[in-house]
């Protein structure tokens, strides 16, 4: 399945746990002030990647622990990217991803439920430059929540971890 891309990194260590393969997708409408990746807002800006590609550019590195879908907003491309988790829990990935919307958000919409049920931790709100904090792991600002998603799905709201390092 084809989606829009603005770019990959073979192996963050700063999306996530562990070595990943960090997605950006092209095109965000959030417009956050200060945002880290204002290249990637067009919506026709960058180039078209297909998926199956993606996950064989996974599977070349077997220290790779998962994928993370950022950008741009992942939650603008649910298909092909509920596809590309699927095929990557298959293999053996989790997955993490970041939005600009809140988790209760994606759940009023039916594609955006579909993927946010395949990503493992997401990490959701948009940045707010007023609250952006350096010692923050995996998030840009303090507003931003990282979720387990299957624990929240099964409890019916929003569970918090923290992966910091140090208290703020």
């Amino acid at each position: 399945m084809k989606i829009r891309l603005a770019g990959t990194v073979p192996d963050s260590i700063v999306d996530g746990t562990g070595i990943r393969l960090a997605i950006f997708v092209q095109g965000c409408t959030h417009d956050c002030k200060g945002c880290h990746n204002p290249q990637t807002h067009d919506l026709n800006g960058g180039y078209t990647a297909d998926t199956d590609d993606i996950l064989q550019d996974a599977k070349k590195n077997p220290l790779l622990e998962g994928l993370t879908f950022t950008g741009g907003e992942p939650f603008l491309q649910p298909e092909p990217l509920t596809e590309l988790a699927k095929k990557a829990h298959t293999a053996g990935y989790n997955i993490f991803c970041y939005t600009g919307y809140l988790y209760e958000q994606l759940l009023e919409d039916e594609k955006k439920a579909e993927l946010l049920k395949q990503v493992d931790f997401l990490i959701d709100g948009p940045f707010v430059e007023e609250e952006k904090s350096l010692l923050l792991n995996f998030r840009g600002s303090r507003n931003q929540r990282i979720i387990d998603v299957k624990k929240s799905l099964e409890l019916g709201e929003a569970v918090v971890v923290n992966f910091d390092t140090e208290e703020i």
